[in-house]
């Protein structure tokens, strides 16, 4: 038990390093212009070298080439479920105070690849199914991972105390992991349409290397581009958290008795990096 307790310690205070929101912003704004610029670059470069250069699929023809936007969708629409079950743990376990805000702005860029991935999962089976939509495993699947994102965005914003939203998303996100193996595994363990992963961590790539490596391409450039997006949205919500907790303090300031008032001098100074903590 003590192990276990001092275990959890540890990682605790690993965590918290990074859980002053003054010590984020400078570490974001650091890191915005190297995952900004090359995410543009390669994802441009990918879907160029994807869409014109590639060789056209044996089967499939031209119509394969919808994968370099498909497959990074749907890598995203996984890893950012991921992301954010990770945040919901970090908030439930640790109470990381972060993490929550984190979690509040990773749902939404998370159901938008998800539904870029069904999208174009539908675009690309109409010529090679015959339908735009078929109850497929990995399809069903990946839809229950957008309700779940929905849900969770919805959650999160549901209750007049934000504390409340918080924990309550915290759970789903949690909780919805679980779909996650079922999307990953789903066509090993059913008789479905979708393809068996071209790509796997324990054997050879099914598919041409002139098609593999602009997919690898897109798939780096969407992930930055991802991570981009969050680093910017999440920035944006420490400083208006900053700003709403510099405001209250100046207005409970401002309706204070004056036998209540600091003494004459100078005014009181808003401790910005604590108004998180």
């Amino acid at each position: 038990m003590n192990a276990t307790q001092s275990l959890t310690a540890r990682t605790g205070n690993f965590f918290h390093r990074y859980a002053n929101p003054g010590r984020f912003l400078r570490l974001g704004a650091r890191l915005q212009p190297w995952l900004t610029w090359p995410a543009l670059a390669l994802s441009a470069a990918g879907i160029v070298w994807g869409l014109f250069f590639s060789p056209a699929d044996w089967q499939q023809g031209d119509s394969v080439r919808i994968m370099y936007v498909h497959v990074p969708a749907a890598w995203l629409a996984s890893s950012g479920y991921m992301a954010l079950a990770v945040c919901s743990l970090l908030s439930l376990v640790w109470r990381h105070p972060l993490a929550d805000l984190a979690a509040v702005e990773i749902g939404p860029v998370g159901a938008a690849v998800t539904a870029v991935c069904l999208a174009t999962g539908s675009l690309w089976g109409k010529p090679m199914w015959g339908a735009w939509w078929v109850w497929d495993a990995r399809l069903t699947s990946v839809l229950v991972l957008f309700f779940l994102y929905l849900g969770h965005i919805a959650l999160i914003r549901a209750f007049d105390e934000p504390q409340r939203g918080y924990r309550a998303a915290a759970i789903l996100g949690l909780a919805g992991a679980i779909d996650l193996p079922i999307i990953k595994f789903s066509v090993q363990w059913w008789n479905t349409l979708h393809q068996p992963d071209s790509i796997t961590l324990t054997g050879a790539p099914t598919m041409s290397l002139a098609m593999l490596w602009p997919l690898l391409v897109c798939t780096l450039g969407f992930t930055l581009g991802f991570a981009a997006i969050v680093v910017a949205r999440l920035r944006a919500a420490v400083m208006e958290s900053r700003v709403r907790a510099a405001l209250a303090s100046r207005r409970g300031r401002s309706n204070m008795p004056e036998n209540d008032m600091p003494e004459s001098g100078a005014p009181g100074r808003v401790d910005l990096d604590g108004a998180m903590a």
